[in-house]
């Protein structure tokens, strides 16, 4: 029995779901999808409705771009629910369920987290709004400027702290005596964040708040995307995994999604002297 994750899936894009429907079933296993699979709930449902007959379970958490609201209807708060509501229909685990154990390792937490973005990814001092003209001024802009609706909080920051201290009174309420696998779609910690071509766009990738929680919840791997720039990266002897598959530039066709498919438990040994900071690619 195996953990895999994967991300970034935009089916909205036809190659995107073609790779997906070609995926080779796994009955055994678990498979997170860790955010932006698709645009509209009816895309989340067809890869729900695609993946859930080839794996034992899934888990999501939603990224920027499941939350979008481009037109009329529910939108912030309201819209993730509605996601939620969607996944329950088709067994798949969300934020909002309890965390399950992993059957092989009882002690071990599978912890989906949805945690937004606050926009302290950026240099120090700056507020938002300087933050998102600092990136206009490389000329960055952000889509969730226009489509990612924070209702009825003022502001992304706002919902991003609320669903923080949130998550992280669920998360002191586990036992010390056991670990977890922490899931978000934002990477936890700045320091994993490498857009070389955009550097720029830092600010709608994550919060500082999150900086520690690696150690703090007694992570033994955390799970991330939304950079589409797949890496292994370890730091204080934990394992993070950005498992983005991305848009169809991003991978490729021979490989398939199914060669993009990231083992997080049992997972990789302990890294080696050369690895215990910096990143192992993977393309």
């Amino acid at each position: 029995m195996k953990l895999y994750a994967l991300s970034d899936l935009h089916v909205n894009h036809a190659a995107n779901r073609e790779t997906l429907e070609a995926m080779p079933a796994h009955p055994q296993d678990w498979l997170i999808l860790a955010g932006d699979l698709g645009e509209s709930p009816d895309q989340l449902a067809w890869v729900f409705d695609t993946l859930a007959p080839r794996w034992a379970r899934l888990l999501w958490v939603p990224g920027n771009h499941e939350l979008w609201t481009p037109r009329d209807g529910p939108a912030g708060v309201a819209k993730y629910d509605a996601l939620v509501q969607l996944c329950r229909s088709r067994g798949v685990v969300t934020p909002e369920d309890p965390y399950p154990r992993w059957p092989d390792q009882p002690d071990v937490r599978i912890c989906p987290l949805f945690l937004l973005y606050d926009y302290s990814f950026c240099p120090p001092g700056m507020s938002p709004a300087e933050a998102i003209a600092w990136a206009r001024d490389d000329g960055i802009q952000c889509a969730d400027e226009l489509y990612l609706r924070a209702d009825p909080y003022p502001d992304r920051g706002s919902w991003c702290r609320a669903r923080v201290a949130a998550t992280e009174a669920r998360l002191s309420a586990l036992p010390t005596s056991e670990r977890t696998v922490l899931i978000s779609h934002w990477p936890l910690r700045l320091d994993l964040v490498r857009l070389y071509r955009i550097p720029r766009f830092i600010p709608w990738c994550g919060t500082v708040l999150t900086h520690d929680w690696h150690l703090r919840f007694r992570a033994i791997a955390a799970v991330s995307g939304h950079l589409h720039m797949r890496a292994t990266d370890w730091r204080d002897g934990v394992r993070f995994e950005e498992v983005s598959l991305g848009y169809p530039r991003h991978w490729r066709p021979e490989c398939g999604a199914a060669g993009y498919l990231r083992e997080v438990l049992p997972g990789a040994p302990e890294p080696g002297p050369m690895q215990s900071g910096g990143p192992v690619w993977h393309r």
